[in-house]
């Protein structure tokens, strides 16, 4: 006799819905101690004083430092200092870091653990980190010891601090947003958990051809290991695609079948600053179930062997995968799934631990979902309530609809997620089940309070009519949520306005607010700008921590604009960051750029929205001026450098078609004997969060000039205005909240407002005007572009046959109005004690915008979660 295997039942639910149980294993993730009779807590293993003795400390002073480095040296990293080079040291003193980051984050989760506060979690498609170390020595206080003990071991930190290379877990501000607020939950001592993907290339590593076209490369940021992170093999959850589902009684199905992969957990700490709370980051990596097919193998169908490992292994190979063919959209979708599943078996896992039934589930999880990406999670939690747990629908569409809340990023139409349906059917056929059957009870309850308007329905819908049929994903992540929010003043009452509008007068406007974005100033100050910030300390008298946990506090510097020591001091500070600016670009590009001119800035992805054509056409018309002027006047000129970064879409013809224009344009600005001392411009490949840390600073103006009622928020314009730089851009997103608190005297506004865009559009369909006629200067730019000043001209074409054509961005419009302000902040920069003024006063009224107050917003506002101090 011998044990035997039914293949018949492979891929079949093993165990009843009513008695399933997830797997997991204790870990150190958060388990109490148990307690005798008298309440005394009951040690687990063995000799409760040995452990307690070898239990580590932190490494607080340069002796223990040096020792901890040096012990990683040889026992992690298997070298000794003969063959030591600064990768090595960087990795033996990121470990020796993250040994002090675990101390604090062990203490973090069994404090959560044995107080149970209501937590909250930030499901996010990106996480764009940036570098860690210098961020983790910052906000353990420990820099300076770092420093020093390093420098006794032969290597210097900045050099160390060059070796760790961007996190591949985002592209832009989106991610970044994610990342400011898990640094600021931490600071806030808030009990918060991040959740997201551990994508292996990342997006894509940016080159630029010699055509000036950008290249796609993979981002191999794990190549040398990611000391940061701990892989939990313990941490596992089984995750099921396709197959079928076979519906039951009281609204229930069980769903069996398809293809089984396994989601697997790797922790990254987040430290807070200046406290010991040291929240968590959980990405999941996908991993076959069974390896490797043997059977095929010894076959000889090599192919088909690793053909299921392959398969579950894309899952988390790269971030957005181009989703212009079905399997690339297949891809995402599936992404998507895997994240919010393996996300939610997780939350539901440790939610169970605390033995409160599941009614209680709101009161002690909020789950805030980061635009579309993981709507998924809604039926995902009515598939666990209904099918796993058999709650009943109406009781488990109560606990689902007050765990979530959702925040809107966009009120671009085609932006907004849509999946087609045959695609939701074959990938997740139990999930179109309960979308089609949370569709039905809404659609009904919508008819009640609106009889007989199916107009309403038809646009409420889950369900968008046409061939095929799509899943409106915005729908669903508003009426399965709590709450919805923007992301800016203005973008919150465009979603109130435009495409919430019929969900307003169903739900009320109370379900709608705004949450004005923010960023951290650890990293967007304090670690990126070193010198502003000791300077601020210097002058307000104050230590860092008092105005880096609370940035109100800058208002101090008001009273010190006027003073011409301090703007000497300030000036300094802005030449200094101009001069690393500078140097970066010699190093990597070989170029010598003047760091007296002005420098202006525009760092973002490339999207139409966003305009980096209507810049470059700027950047033209400002050289085709040069080039028109006399010797003595251009004297007159005021020199200016042109930097721009960003990365496109790698489907993104057009926004490809732009960048392609830069760096053409650049290579004959720069090479003009005539005008290359006044204007030069640069694009700098593969952008990323520490590229931005030495742009930022060294800015004197940033252009921030989406068309008006586009950019939900932004970021980046709060980060340039913290450190000093100068807005230029149009009425829109954040923007309009930056100036009521500078000043509209320190920004340079421009273009057409709102309310005005879309009777532009309907003027541009139906009584055209020709450009040459509507905006002489911009038909000019385009018409040397055409010619082939910059290169091949028919290159360009589908460029500039949206600007002569539909215009749906109104670059028509706006052109003259940008090319005025530019003239403004020309003549603002001759006066060079004003502008310094102009500068200090910026930073001093950028408290509002520290993400601090943000994610305090939503703890109080909508997860109704309080910070909980670790002693």
């Amino acid at each position: 006799m011998t044990s035997t295997i039914d293949t018949s039942k492979i891929g079949q639910p093993t165990k009843t819905a009513k008695t399933a149980q997830r797997r997991h294993v204790r870990t150190l993730t958060g388990y109490t101690p148990e307690t005798d009779a008298t309440g005394k807590e009951k040690w687990p293993v063995g000799d409760e004083k040995v452990w307690k003795e070898g239990i580590p400390k932190l490494t607080t002073e340069v002796p223990s430092v040096t020792k901890s480095i040096v012990n990683h040296v040889h026992t992690s990293l298997a070298r000794q200092a003969y063959n030591l080079d600064n990768l090595g040291a960087y990795q033996a003193a990121a470990l020796s870091a993250r040994d002090n980051l675990l101390v604090n984050w062990n203490e973090t989760q069994l404090h959560y653990s044995r107080k149970t506060p209501k937590r909250a979690y930030y499901l996010s498609l990106e996480f764009l980190m940036g570098r860690t170390l210098d961020n983790a020595l910052l906000n353990l206080g420990l820099k300076e010891k770092y420093q020093d003990g390093i420098d006794r071991l032969g290597f210097n930190l900045e050099d160390l601090l060059d070796q760790e290379r961007d996190a591949g877990l985002g592209n832009g501000g989106l991610g970044r947003l994610a990342a400011c607020y898990l640094d600021s939950s931490s600071s806030q001592e808030l009990p918060l958990w991040g959740y997201g993907l551990r994508y292996k290339y990342g997006i894509f590593q940016q080159l630029i051809a010699p055509d000036g076209s950008q290249l796609e490369a993979p981002d191999p940021w794990l190549e040398h290991d990611n000391p940061w992170e701990l892989p939990r093999t313990d941490v596992t959850y089984p995750i099921r695609f396709y197959g079928h589902a076979e519906r039951l009684d009281g609204m229930k199905a069980i769903w069996s079948g398809g293809q089984e992969v396994v989601a697997m957990a790797y922790d990254t700490m987040i430290p807070g600053y200046d406290t010991k709370t040291t929240n968590n980051l959980r990405l999941w990596e996908s991993k076959p179930k069974r390896g490797f097919d043997l059977q095929s193998f010894n076959a000889g169908d090599y192919e088909r062997a690793v053909e299921a490992s392959n398969s579950a292994e894309a899952i988390t190979s790269v971030l957005y995968p181009n989703d212009h063919t079905t399997f690339g959209k297949e891809l995402r979708l599936k992404q998507q799934y895997f994240w919010t599943a393996a996300s939610l078996a997780d939350i539901v896992r440790r939610f169970k631990n605390t033995d409160k039934p599941l009614t209680e589930f709101p009161d002690y999880v909020a789950i805030q979902l980061n635009d579309t990406h993981p709507t998924l999670a809604i039926p995902e939690l009515m598939r666990i309530l209904v099918d796993e747990e058999d709650v009943p629908w109406d009781k488990a569409w109560e606990i689902t609809t007050n765990t979530f809340f959702f925040t809107n990023h966009t009120v671009l139409p085609e932006a907004l997620e849509k999946w087609p349906v045959p695609l939701m059917e074959n990938l997740l056929p139990r999930h179109m089940q309960i979308i089609y059957d949370i569709n039905l009870v809404f659609l009904q309850a919508v008819e009640r309070k609106f009889p007989g308007d199916k107009e309403r329905l038809a646009r409420m819908s889950l369900i968008e009519e046409g061939f095929p049929k799509n899943i409106r994903m915005a729908n669903l992540a508003c009426i399965g949520s709590r709450k919805v929010n923007g992301v800016a003043e203005l973008h919150s009452e465009l979603v109130r306005a435009t495409i919430m509008k019929d969900f307003v007068d169903f739900y009320g406007v109370s379900k709608f607010s705004n949450v004005t974005n923010g960023i951290t100033p650890r990293r967007w100050l304090d670690q990126c700008n070193p010198g502003l910030s000791n300077l601020i300390s210097e002058t307000l008298k104050l230590p860092k921590a008092a105005f880096l946990k609370d940035l109100t506090k800058l208002e101090g510097l008001l009273l010190h604009a006027e003073n011409p020591t301090f703007q000497k001091k300030w000036a300094a500070v802005k030449q200094s960051n101009k001069e690393r600016l500078a140097n970066y670009v010699e190093t990597t590009l070989g170029f010598k750029v003047n760091t007296r001119a002005m420098f202006d800035v525009q760092i973002k992805r490339l999207h139409e929205y966003k305009r980096q054509t209507l810049n470059i056409m700027g950047v033209i018309h400002r050289y085709l001026t040069l080039k028109d002027m006399t010797p003595e006047e251009r004297k007159k000129v005021n020199p200016k450098v042109v930097f721009f970064a960003g990365k496109a879409a790698p489907g993104y013809y057009i926004a490809k078609l732009t960048i392609r224009l830069i760096v053409n344009v650049a290579r004959i600005i720069n090479a003009d004997p005539d005008t290359k001392d006044l204007l030069s411009l640069y694009f700098l490949p593969d952008y990323s969060v520490s590229l931005a840390e030495i742009l930022i600073p060294a800015s004197d103006i940033s252009q921030h000039i989406s068309t008006a009622g586009t950019e939900a928020s932004g970021t980046s314009n709060m980060k340039f205005c913290l450190n000093g730089g100068l807005l230029v851009g149009t009425v829109d997103g954040a923007n309009i909240e930056i100036a009521e608190e500078v000043g509209e005297s320190n920004v340079f506004f421009f273009g057409h407002l709102t309310p005005a865009v879309e009777d532009l559009r309907y003027q541009h369909m139906y009584h055209p005007v020709p450009i040459e006629q509507k905006c002489p200067p911009l038909a000019r730019v385009i018409n040397e572009v055409a010619a082939g000043r910059f290169g091949d001209g028919g290159v360009y074409e589908p460029l500039l046959n949206t600007i002569r054509n539909t215009d749906y961005y109104l670059l028509t419009e706006d052109f003259d109005s940008y090319i005025q302000a530019l003239k403004l902040v020309d003549e603002a920069y001759q006066d060079r004690t004003e502008w310094i003024k102009k500068s200090i006063r910026t930073t001093a009224k950028m408290g509002k915008f520290s993400s601090d107050r943000a994610i305090q917003d939503y703890a109080q506002e909508y997860w109704n979660i309080e910070s909980t101090k670790v002693e």
